[in-house]
C-alpha cells in the first residue's frame, strides 16, 4: 500500500481551551435556563414558541459570522454546513419524538419537559461520540472509512424503512428500555406532573413519564451514531463538531411546538435524509482514498452545502405537494409517511 499523504494523528481545531470553556458554559447556560422555563408545566403557545425559535436560530447564525470573520471562510462554511446537516437529522429526531408522545399519551403541557430531557439526554451522547470520533482520528488510518461505511449502511436502512414505513411504528410493549424498567419497578398509570418516582402504599414507584424520557434517551443513543459520523464528515475540527450539534439540539424544544403539524407533511424527509448521509458517506470515502492515493478526488464542503440544501429542498417541496389535500396532523398524513 502507498504510503499514507496525511498523518492520523493530527487534528487540527479553531478550538482553543477559552473558547472551549466559554462555549460549553453557554450551552450549560441555556439548558439551564430551558429547564427554568418548563419548570412549570404550560401549554406552549405558538407566539412562546416562534419567540424562542426565532432566538435558537439567530443565535448559531450569529454564532458562525462570528466564526467565520475570526478564522476565515473555510471554518465558516464547515460550520455553516454542519450545522444545516445536524439540523436537518434533529428534525427528523422531532418526529420519533412525537410520535413517543403519543404512544405514551404524555399531556401536552408535558410534553416540552420530555423533550428538554430528550436533547439534554442527545447533548451528552452526542459528546461522548464526538470525543471517540476525535480520537479514532488521531489515531486510526482508516476512522474515515469506518465513518463513511456507518453512513452509507445507515442511508440503505433509511431507504428500506422509508419504503416499508418501518421507522414510523412505536410500539411501547417491545421497547427493551421500558421492559427493562418495568422488571425492577412498578409502574402506575397516571402522570404525576413533572415526577418521575412516586410512593404507592410505602413503595417507590415510576411514572410513565420516567418511561417516555428513557424511551427518549434510547433514541437518543441511535441517532448519535448516525450524526456524529455525518459532521465529521464536513469538518474535522471537533470544536466545529460539537457546535453544530449543540446549536442544532439547543433549538428543537422551541421548534417541535412550531413545525408539530407540519411535520407530519414532510412524508419525504427520509429519503433526502438517506440521499445526504450516503452522499457524506461518499465523501468521507473519496477523502480518505485521497489520503492513500493522491489521484483520488475530493469533494469540496462548499459543493456539499449545495447538494445538502438541493436535496433539503426538493424533499420539503415534493412532501408539502404530496399532503396538500390532507389536513395536518391528521391520521392520513401519517398513513401517507409511512
Amino acid at each position: 500500500m502507498p504510503e499514507l499523504s496525511y498523518s492520523a494523528s493530527e487534528l487540527h481545531s479553531v478550538g482553543t481551551p477559552l473558547l472551549w470553556t466559554a462555549t460549553i458554559v453557554g450551552v450549560l447556560a441555556l439548558l439551564v435556563l430551558d429547564f427554568a422555563v418548563t419548570h412549570r408545566p404550560h401549554r406552549v403557545s405558538l407566539k412562546e414558541a416562534l419567540g424562542w425559535s426565532a432566538f435558537y436560530i439567530a443565535l448559531p447564525l450569529t454564532f458562525g459570522a462570528w466564526v467565520w470573520s475570526e478564522f476565515g471562510s473555510e471554518p465558516g462554511v464547515h460550520y455553516l454546513t454542519g450545522y444545516l446537516v445536524e439540523k436537518s437529522l434533529s428534525v427528523d429526531n422531532l418526529f420519533v419524538f412525537m410520535l413517543l408522545l403519543a404512544a405514551f399519551a404524555v399531556p401536552t403541557e408535558l410534553a416540552q419537559r420530555v423533550l428538554l430531557f430528550g436533547i439534554t439526554g442527545a447533548l451528552v451522547l452526542r459528546s461522548i461520540f464526538i470525543a471517540l470520533g476525535a480520537a479514532a482520528l488521531q489515531t486510526l488510518d482508516f476512522a474515515f472509512l469506518i465513518f463513511a461505511l456507518i453512513l452509507l449502511f445507515t442511508a440503505a436502512k433509511l431507504l428500506r424503512d422509508a419504503f416499508t414505513g418501518h421507522e414510523q411504528s412505536v410500539d411501547i410493549g417491545n421497547m427493551r428500555s421500558v421492559r427493562l424498567l418495568r422488571r425492577f419497578m412498578p409502574v402506575v398509570q397516571e402522570y404525576h406532573g413533572t415526577k418521575m418516582v412516586v410512593r404507592v402504599d410505602g413503595r417507590r414507584a415510576l411514572t410513565p413519564l420516567a418511561l417516555v424520557v428513557v424511551a427518549v434517551f434510547a433514541a437518543d443513543a441511535v441517532f448519535a451514531v448516525d450524526s456524529v459520523p455525518a459532521v465529521y464528515g464536513i469538518t474535522e475540527d471537533p470544536y466545529l463538531v460539537f457546535a453544530t450539534n449543540a446549536f442544532a439540539l439547543l433549538g428543537l424544544r422551541a421548534l417541535y411546538f412550531v413545525l408539530h403539524a407540519a411535520l407530519s407533511r414532510l412524508v419525504h424527509l427520509s429519503y433526502g435524509l438517506a440521499v445526504i448521509l450516503a452522499f457524506i458517506g461518499v465523501k468521507l470515502g473519496l477523502h480518505w482514498a485521497h489520503g492513500v492515493w493522491e489521484g483520488v478526488p475530493e469533494i469540496p464542503t462548499l459543493a456539499s452545502l449545495l447538494v445538502i440544501i438541493g436535496v433539503l429542498t426538493v424533499v420539503t417541496i415534493t412532501s408539502l405537494r404530496a399532503t396538500r389535500n390532507v389536513v395536518p396532523g391528521s391520521k392520513e398524513v401519517v398513513t401517507e409517511r409511512q
